[in-house]
């Protein structure tokens, strides 16, 4: 960036003072990164002015006494900006993709850069999630191909691949002598949500030798006060405050240096250090209007040695700002009425802007000429001139390339002048602007293919009076987004353009519809269930007056879904009905399929093994019509969990495995945690403990890798269970207490339902009774309230041995018994003969040890009734499954 030699000679005199503290912790950090070979996290938080970013480009600028220099790359967020803007325009730094470059180019760049770190085959695949992050369209790659549609998938594989690529980048770069990796996010309490979720998921994941430094105010953790600690004891927090009294002194004195020892000089200092409250950024904004209103006079801006004129006799004319607010007004106050309309046309458009919009504002009113001169236009040129004087007094910068190819882009110098320029600007003024900076926008060739400046274009209609234009260009922003997987952003835009609806502000129907089954998809994706409801009903009901069968379909399955995950299963099984009845009227081939795979699902947790088989199957063979391999596989998941449930082990292996295979050729990282985590469940079945153990911690490891927080819950559950079955409960509680905290901060009922019993279950081997029984009860609970009958029969059974446990042939032998039969009787019901095997061998166990079982001859042929049955069964399902018991 060019400064002025004025705002560059006071760059060069502010020195850093009363922040050694705050630069021993970087320093620090920046050591340890080295000395330790990982990762290191510094946030850095203050108010407006109090000199975050200057700690931080002083620290970079010191020398370093041993290793090589750190690898510095930046990124600062902007307000309003796009998905994933701060990370990327870090990632732009570090493979030096600047503004103007040729898409072809900076594609070039990137591969070959990706290429000299990763040197593998999957150079393609990391170039095509990059690429996303920095808006580059590299060619298809199958792994993402593979997950088309699917958000939650590629959000993983998009934190996995960036986190990859990250570690690699980082090492390669100390073996080649150089110093860590030091990623610097500035003013991030304007950072969109997806850049600030997949940060925190890198400061906590990332294992290599990277500094990340984060620089914000505190709002920031009133949006994310998980940033407060991501990264855990690798994390520094790190507060500036004001600078004391004689902090602030040392400053201005420093600033007012040229001035020597004239007259007034020390009376500007103790005025200055008094009333700027030790903010730096006041100190300076003092020293300008200072040299604004004429009381500082630099007679050579030029010189090689600097030094300013003191003209006391103006000073009794300057009102000594007492607040930052009070340094703008003056500031503002000293523009020309020229200067200060050009500003606030400026404001309007934004914190970056261009001389073409600009021109734009200015000839709203003006007359056109008779014949247009496209050179040396006198509007421009009085416009240029302009700007250049601006530059000079340092309220703007000229950035070196523009967003738009053949047009000058500016930044405010100072964001805070912006806003109070922008407040001054007359309603109907500023209407009239953002309707003329809407029309120009509109006709530039690169807005129609980035989330940023469409949304953009959407806000300037909107502002301007133009709110169905606004509208459906939100949803059109929304897309761009969406298809960027930049999930929390598409669901900011979507709402933004449907708020704006309203029976006399109208869009498309088609449109309408689109943006609202969209809108619902990201925020199921995002966990937000009950406005994903209420935007699948608003699809429903527009395609019900329409008579769009296929839109119904899929508002009724969408709805379907989020009713089973919710445990609403009854509920659930209306709207799959109904869905498929409209596909059906659609002849949609890949609607039915889905639909059907999602009722076998429904029947599966029921517990009616018979018609989940029936459905698995044919949405099975539907998706190998259409060919779709990742469907393929989770219908193939699915088929396997019914098998299982029905003792067909054989069969059950067969799926899983099958399955399992395809996932890890499309590099479905999820469903390869899934398939893992089933597999174990076999070997649990099988009695073979350790090899679940380690199946288990495989798909845990793949889970990490992921971030996938529902599947780390569900696998750390049956790591808990199992090391409980090797007579480890100690090891077994941290697990299963882990897992209970991510299910009920995810609402995940199920997960937290299954995670409670098993920690009722470790309580039970350490024969801490009370605990068991408060735990496994609050299971049952749970599992009534999600009406899922295989897991309140397993509930149950778990509950009886509690009670059996700690009875000690005391009155609680009746309740265990009553739960013991409840639980066979379900398990009978659905068919369950597995279950039904288990259930009985625990009844037996109970009679065997009850009071009357020595002196009842009843009892006793009960015991060896249910024992025998118990045995049968298993021996018959380990025969047909040709699996040894």
């Amino acid at each position: 960036m060019s400064l002025s030699p004025e705002a560059a000679s006071l760059e060069r005199r502010t020195p850093l003072v009363g922040r050694s503290v705050e630069l021993r912790e970087l320093d620090t950090a920046l050591s340890q990164t080295r000395e330790r070979q990982e990762r290191r996290v510094v946030t850095l938080i203050g108010a407006p002015g109090v000199g975050k970013t200057r700690l931080v480009r002083d620290f970079l600028a010191k020398p370093q006494r041993d290793g090589g220099l750190p690898r510095v790359f930046r990124g600062s967020a902007s307000e309003g900006g796009p998905a994933f803007g701060v990370l990327a325009r870090a990632l732009r730094s570090r493979f030096g993709v600047v503004e103007g470059m040729g898409e072809e180019e900076a594609k070039a760049l990137v591969r070959e850069q990706v290429a000299a770190v990763l040197d593998d085959r999957k150079v393609n695949d990391i170039c095509v999630f990059i690429g996303e992050l920095l808006e580059l369209r590299f060619k298809d790659s199958p792994l993402l191909d593979a997950f088309a549609g699917d958000a939650l998938q590629t959000r993983l594989l998009r934190r996995a691949v960036l986190r990859h690529f990250l570690e690699m980048d980082a090492r390669r770069g100390v073996k080649a002598g150089e110093g860590p990796l030091v990623l610097v996010f500035d003013d991030l309490h304007h950072a969109d949500p997806d850049s600030l979720e997949l940060l925190s998921f890198l400061l906590g994941a990332v294992e290599a030798p990277v500094l990340f430094v984060c620089v914000a105010r505190p709002e920031l953790f009133v949006r994310r006060d998980d940033l407060r600690t991501a990264g855990g004891p690798k994390h520094v927090l790190v507060e500036l405050g004001p600078l004391s009294d004689g902090h602030s002194t040392a400053m201005m004195e420093a600033l007012l240096a040229p001035c020597g020892g004239a007259e007034g000089v020390e009376d500007l200092v103790d005025a200055a250090s008094t009333l700027a409250g030790g903010n730096p950024a006041l100190l300076e904004q003092m020293v300008r209007i200072f040299k604004d209103m004429g009381v500082l006079e630099a007679p050579d801006a030029f010189s090689e040695d600097e030094h300013w004129l003191v003209h006391p006799e103006r000073l009794a004319d300057v009102r000594v700002p007492l607040t930052v607010e009070d340094a703008i007004s003056a500031r503002i106050a000293s523009l020309s009425p020229r200067e200060r309309a050009l500003l606030e046309h400026a404001a309007v458009m934004g914190g970056v802007f261009w001389l073409g919009g600009l021109v734009a504002i200015t000839r709203v009113d003006a007359p056109s000429p008779d014949v247009w001169e496209a050179v040396g236009a006198d509007d421009l040129l009085q416009i240029q001139l302009a700007l250049a004087a601006l530059r000079d007094r340092d309220y703007v910068l000229k950035l070196p390339d523009s967003t738009f190819p053949g047009d000058q882009e500016y930044v405010f110098k100072h964001n805070l002048e912006r806003e109070a320029l922008l407040r001054l600007v007359p309603h109907a003024s500023a209407r009239r602007a953002h309707r003329a900076i809407a029309d120009w926008l509109s006709f530039k060739e690169s807005v129609r293919s980035h989330e940023e400046y469409m949304a953009m274009l959407a806000r300037h209609r909107e502002l301007g009076g133009l709110t169905a234009q606004a509208a459906l260009t939100y949803a059109q922003a929304a897309d761009i987004a969406r298809q960027r997987y930049a999930n929390a952003k598409s669901a900011e835009l979507y709402k933004k353009g449907l708020e704006l609806l309203s029976p006399d502000v109208e869009i498309d129907i088609d449109a309408h519809v689109t943006a609202l089954h969209h809108y619902g998809d990201v925020l199921q994706v995002l966990g937000r269930n009950d406005e994903a409801m209420a935007a699948f009903r608003g699809m429903l009901e527009r395609a019900y007056r329409l008579g769009l069968d296929g839109k119904g379909g899929a508002a009724h399955g969408r709805i379907g879904r989020l009713f089973r995950d919710t445990g609403r299963l009854d509920d659930a099984g209306r709207h799959f009905a109904a869905a498929l009845a409209l596909f059906e009227a659609a002849d949609d081939e890949r609607g039915v399929a889905s639909t059907v795979d999602d009722m076998g699902k429904l029947a599966w947790l029921r517990g009616d093994y018979a018609a989940a088989l029936e459905a698995t199957q044919r949405a099975l063979a539907a998706r190998r019509r259409i060919g779709d391999r990742r469907s393929i596989a989770l219908s193939l998941n699915n088929l396997g969990l019914v098998y299982q449930d029905s003792g067909k082990f054989a069969l059950a292996l067969d799926s899983f495995e099958q399955a399992l295979r395809i996932r890890r050729e499309i590099g479905d990282l999820v469903g390869v945690t899934i398939s893992l985590n089933n597999l174990g469940t076999v070997a649990q079945d099988q009695r073979d403990d350790a090899r679940a153990r380690a199946l288990f911690a495989e798909a845990y490891e793949v889970a990490k890798e992921t971030g996938d927080r529902n599947r780390i819950a569900l696998v750390l559950t049956n790591l808990g269970e199992t090391e409980t079955r090797l007579g480890s409960p100690e090891k077994a509680i941290p697990y299963l207490k882990e897992a209970e905290e991510i299910a009920d901060e995810l609402g995940d009922k199920l997960g937290l339902a299954e995670a409670v019993r098993g920690l009722g279950k470790a309580y039970l081997a350490q024969r801490e009774y009370t605990r068991a029984r408060e735990a496994i009860a609050k299971a049952v609970d749970l599992f009534r309230e999600i009406q899922s009958r295989v897991q309140l029969g397993v509930a149950l059974r778990s509950l009886g041995e509690v009670l059996a446990a700690a009875s000690a042939g005391g009155v609680d032998v009746v309740a265990a018994r009553g739960h013991l039969l409840q639980s066979i009787w379900i398990f009978e019901e659905i068919g369950n003969d597995v279950e039904v095997a288990r259930s009985c061998r625990v009844y037996a166990d109970l009679l065997r040890v009850s009071p009357e079982f020595a002196v009842d001859p009843a009892a006793q042929e009960e015991e060896r009734e249910v024992r025998a049955r118990a045995d049968g069964l298993f021996a018959k399902l380990y025969a047909a499954s040709g699996l040894r018991p």
